[in-house]
């Protein structure tokens, strides 16, 4: 077992969905790695209500039984890959709601990006780094962009190129590095009371 635990966090619930294909992707290239150990969290097994919380969650915790649930699951982990579709030139829904709803759990840690879309869902991206630096995450440089035309065949197909393995081990370095960093301080958060 690894020292480090990592969560590839798959950020659309649709059917069907072109991100399942890419998160299992994602895991495959992970499986053997040293460093860390990588596990899926499917959005989808986290039904959450759209945040409604009197006040946000870096200040009052969490009292939805299914927010709590995914709290609990994403505390487990030193860090993140989300995997997200880009729509609207942004993240999908389903992901900011599910980083809306929690706060403590994401401080300190480290974070990757696995997007596709497009134009491989770089604005997606770009619109998620703004949010990983709000909640404490300490975001790699590297990061993978699958373009909707050349890595998936009639856009439903996923068929990546294989480009991509390499960029892939750069951003596994930069994560576990981070992740192992962070992994001294993360653990010493406080959750208001």
């Amino acid at each position: 077992m690894a020292d480090l635990k990592i969560a590839v966090i798959l950020g659309s619930t649709r059917e069907p969905r072109n991100g399942a294909a890419v998160a299992n992707w994602v895991i495959e290239k992970a499986a053997g790695r040293a460093a860390a150990d990588y596990e899926l969290v499917d959005l989808r097994d986290y039904p959450m209500p759209f945040f409604d919380a009197p006040a946000s969650p870096a200040y009052v915790p969490p009292t939805n039984p299914e927010v709590q649930r995914f709290a609990a699951k994403i505390a487990e982990f030193d860090g993140y890959v989300f995997v997200t579709p880009e729509y609207n030139h942004s993240f999908s829904a389903v992901l900011k709601n599910a980083l809306d709803s929690i706060y403590h759990e994401f401080n300190n840690k480290a974070a990757a990006f696995a997007s596709y879309g497009s134009f491989q869902g770089a604005r997606a991206v770009e619109q998620l780094r703004l949010v990983a630096s709000e909640l404490q995450l300490a975001h790699v440089r590297q990061q993978l962009g699958f373009s909707l035309f050349t890595d998936f065949e009639n856009m439903s197909t996923f068929t990546p190129g294989p480009q991509h393995d390499a960029n892939a081990e750069t951003m596994f370095t930069q994560l576990e590095a981070w992740a192992g960093a962070l992994k001294g301080i993360h653990g010493h958060d406080t959750v208001p009371a």
